[in-house]
């Protein structure tokens, strides 16, 4: 019976994560929206590849894990 309680704790923080990086992501993506002065929506709608390339970055250095350092 433990092992179910930890496999629904498990679930259960599982979700929270999903539920944190969302809600984090979506805070990330208004704020620099808010921010710059250039529609990006818009822009990668019309194809704009380094608008594409520059939204990436900025997303992957979001959710990048820090660096260990020994």
């Amino acid at each position: 019976m433990t092992i179910l309680v930890d496999y629904l704790k498990l679930i259960g923080w599982g979700a929270v994560g999903i539920f944190t990086m969302v809600l984090s992501l979506w805070i990330l993506l208004s704020v620099f929206t808010w921010l710059t002065p250039v529609d990006e929506w818009d822009e990668l709608k019309k194809g704009n590849l380094a608008i594409a390339i520059g939204f990436a970055l900025v997303i992957s250095s979001a959710i990048a894990p820090p660096p260990i350092n020994p």
